[in-house]
């Protein structure tokens, strides 16, 4: 259970959609939203993880968590999912979570590698806010969203530079949207987080060849983010009471981006040997999630 700052319920009759809700930070929020009291659907490309994930935090907490899969790079299989959704009630509430990224050298990336980053982050992102903001608007519902970007939307990302462009396109999107949707009633912001350990993205983030110098930097507060602490935030967004804050991104890294950028610009210092080896562990990364996966569908047949 996450430790919550929050009374017991608050979050009661909201219905909330949490993409790549299945792991990491997304299962985080999923969790916190549930344990008040909320409906909570989550969605990836993973089903089997989604249902453990969903069935966990379902037992746990005592709320309705459902799993859906959903490819969200695709818009009509986007569509899709949230008529879905809306045939069981709108929602009250989106978090756009789903992503992807691993860092490189820009000259080393194809248009392949950067569209793997960029169809998740920023079309995805669009098209799941886009499907629902529709639906709202034309019901009249007052809803609120929020958007998981980084730090990096402020200073550049240097070494993740498809996810850092596809971060900055989503908060414009969050402040263009909350000017344009404000008076319809519904509210858009954003977090960016700072180091919180997750196992996909940090394998992909912090291969040892790297030596940890871009994912930790220097933190002022001396450590790294507790889980809890994005929860009681991502609540604090989607709650009742704050429906004045809209158009915000909020930095929640114990300052790190202020004190030393918070990107990856020491790898800097890498010559092509360490870039090779750096490849090869994001590569054996890769392909022992693909394995998880095959062997998550062979179970599921």
């Amino acid at each position: 259970m996450v430790e919550m700052m929050f009374r017991d319920n608050l979050l009661s009759g909201k219905r909330i959609l949490v993409t790549g809700g299945g792991t990491g930070l997304g299962e985080v929020m999923a969790e916190a939203y549930a344990q008040l009291g909320a409906i909570v659907y989550i969605c990836g490309r993973r089903i089997n993880v989604l249902e453990q994930t969903a069935k966990r935090i379902g037992d746990a907490t005592g709320s309705t968590v459902k799993a859906l899969a959903c490819d969200i790079r695709l818009p009509e299989a986007v569509d899709e999912l949230v008529a879905q959704i809306w045939s069981e009630g709108p929602l009250t509430g989106l978090v756009n979570n789903a992503a992807g990224n691993f860092i490189s050298r820009t000259r080393d990336l194809s248009p392949r590698g950067f569209n793997a980053i960029a169809d998740i982050v920023f079309r995805g992102t669009f098209y799941v806010t886009l499907a629902c903001g529709k639906r709202w608007i034309e019901a009249g519902d007052t809803a609120s969203v929020i958007s998981i970007l980084t730090t990096w939307i402020w200073n550049g990302g240097p070494f993740t530079v498809p996810s850092a462009m596809s971060k900055a396109g989503i908060n414009i999107m969050t402040k263009s949207l909350a000017s344009e949707w404000g008076p319809h009633r519904i509210r858009l912001n954003a977090i960016a987080p700072g180091p919180f350990p997750t196992k996909g993205a940090w394998e992909r983030l912090s291969p040892q060849s790297a030596g940890g110098s871009g994912s930790s930097g220097y933190i002022p507060l001396g450590r790294v983010g507790e889980m809890n602490e994005l929860a009681n935030l991502a609540v604090f967004l989607m709650a009742d009471g704050c429906e004045y804050l809209t158009g915000q991104t909020i930095a929640i890294d114990g300052a790190m981006h202020l004190a030393s950028g918070g990107n990856f610009a020491s790898l800097s210092k890498l010559g092509d040997s360490d870039w090779e080896r750096i490849r090869n562990e994001i590569r054996s990364a890769n392909e022992q999630d693909r394995k998880e996966r095959a062997k998550e569908t062979r179970v599921s047949v």
